[in-house]
């Protein structure tokens, strides 16, 4: 993640510079998010961890990694656990240390970052990043229809799907074979964490996005 001396390269303010976020992905403001679960069903299963990353953009037109927010969430009543997920993630839903909150508060903790950043950028919406975007949204959309939430920032349906670039940039579709294409340091230990996950999805994100820009894929060549 970026320290402070990065933030006096980061531009808040909206004007006709061409490198402002709200004029490069049709005004939507990509945030990156990883959820880890008690199983595949969004409906079904519970949601126990979640986190996202908001993107910024530099004076110079590149991205970075500007902000994480993470929330561990207690299991939505009735929420189906399934032995297997786990012991994947190697996550115990009831214990007393994880300081989980309920899934309405722990997504307030992080739509409310998100809407303020989509404000400060003048973007219209955030729309969410993620490997194997398709699963998170999912997950997501799920909790807020749940909790009754009327302000989810995120787009309805559009996702980028980092999955998706990382087979286009470096041949790889797995998130720790990825990074280590594009040479981003990547802790197997520390992996199925939602933080850690988000964060290296970020980086790999940003990286993917800095070195076509870098090659000249944008602006277009005229």
């Amino acid at each position: 993640m970026p320290d402070s001396s990065d933030h006096q390269n980061f531009d808040t303010t909206v004007s006709s510079n061409s490198h402002a976020m709200n004029q490069r992905f049709r005004g939507y403001l990509p945030v990156v998010v990883d959820v880890e679960t008690a199983g595949f069903n969004s409906q079904t299963d519970a949601l126990l961890e979640i986190a996202a990353v908001i993107i910024g953009m530099k004076k110079d037109g590149d991205l970075f990694a500007k902000e994480t927010v993470h929330c561990n969430v207690e299991p939505f009543r009735g929420a189906n656990m399934e032995k297997s997920a786990l012991e994947f993630t190697g996550i115990d839903p009831h214990s007393p240390f994880r300081n989980a909150q309920p899934e309405k508060l722990a997504l307030d903790k992080i739509f409310t970052p998100i809407r303020k950043a989509v404000k400060e950028t003048q973007c219209t919406r955030a729309i969410l990043v993620g490997h194997n975007a398709s699963f998170d949204h999912g997950f997501v959309f799920a909790a807020a229809e749940r909790t009754g939430i009327k302000r989810n920032p995120f787009h309805p349906f559009s996702s980028f799907d980092t999955a998706t670039l990382s087979a286009l940039a470096y041949g790889q579709t797995v998130l720790a074979k990825a990074c280590a294409q594009a040479g981003i340091d990547f802790d197997g230990n520390s992996a199925h964490s939602a933080k850690y996950d988000t964060e290296k999805t970020a980086e790999l994100f940003c990286r993917i996005y800095n070195k076509w820009r870098h090659l000249g894929g944008w602006p277009l060549p005229a």
